[in-house]
């Protein structure tokens, strides 16, 4: 079972699974930018941004409870750049003093979600954001040349390419990638037909949408929908 709502922080959601007790396929996390600070059996890890797809090892009944950041907002309520979490999951107290990370674990809260809320909260306090951060993935997701958006940023194409890995843990290429690969499975699964798809959100063709998926995904469009 997976449900979703949307955080009270600005650019962040609240999702919870629970693992079917006679589940045993793996979950398949995708790729989308972002990253995730999860409560698992008593215990807060990190999920990094990712470049491919996340096997999850099903746990019969467990339950998983997390919070993610939109593009660019992990960095600043983690204090640590994006790209030193790319790909990995990691402990909170790996990052953040272990007895801080332990206090924050043990906190009573009926509602796991809004203790995530409050920790990244707390976090943020005082710390605030790349204030460019949102506006060049906003460029980026709306298909803007990465030239046109380092000039609009007043910053060099290197500039940028440092200031989008440390927000967004990739470059601006492999992000404009993930998310026009994130806009096209929306699309797929609304019943956008697959060719459609392609057109729409900027692929050359059928092929290069089929391509893409499978490289991302590591399976194809077709099981993903």
């Amino acid at each position: 079972m997976y449900a979703e709502r949307t955080s009270r922080l600005p650019g962040a959601a609240i999702w919870k699974r629970i693992d079917a007790v006679d589940q045993t396929a793996e979950h398949r996390v995708l790729p989308d930018g972002c990253l995730d600070l999860i409560w698992i059996d008593g215990e807060l890890v990190v999920a990094g941004p990712d470049t491919v797809a996340h096997l999850s090892p099903a746990a019969p009944g467990r339950q998983f409870t997390g919070i993610r950041f939109r593009p660019g907002l992990g960095p600043a309520v983690l204090g640590l750049p994006a790209y030193e979490l790319l790909d990995r999951r990691v402990p909170l107290a790996d990052i953040w003093p272990a007895a801080r990370a332990r206090r924050l674990s043990g906190l009573a809260f009926a509602d796991r979600g809004q203790l995530l809320e409050r920790i990244a909260e707390e976090s943020l306090a005082g710390h605030e954001p790349d204030p460019i951060a949102r506006a060049i993935a906003a460029q980026l997701r709306a298909g803007r040349p990465v030239a046109s958006i380092a000039a609009a940023a007043e910053l060099s194409e290197r500039q940028l390419l440092r200031r989008c890995r440390h927000a967004f843990g990739y470059g601006p290429k492999t992000l404009t990638r993930i998310l026009r690969f994130g806009r096209a499975l929306a699309a797929a699964r609304a019943g956008t037909p697959f060719a459609t798809v392609a057109f729409e959100t900027g692929y050359s063709d059928q092929p290069h949408l089929a391509r893409d998926v499978k490289s991302l995904a590591g399976v194809p469009l077709g099981s993903l929908v």
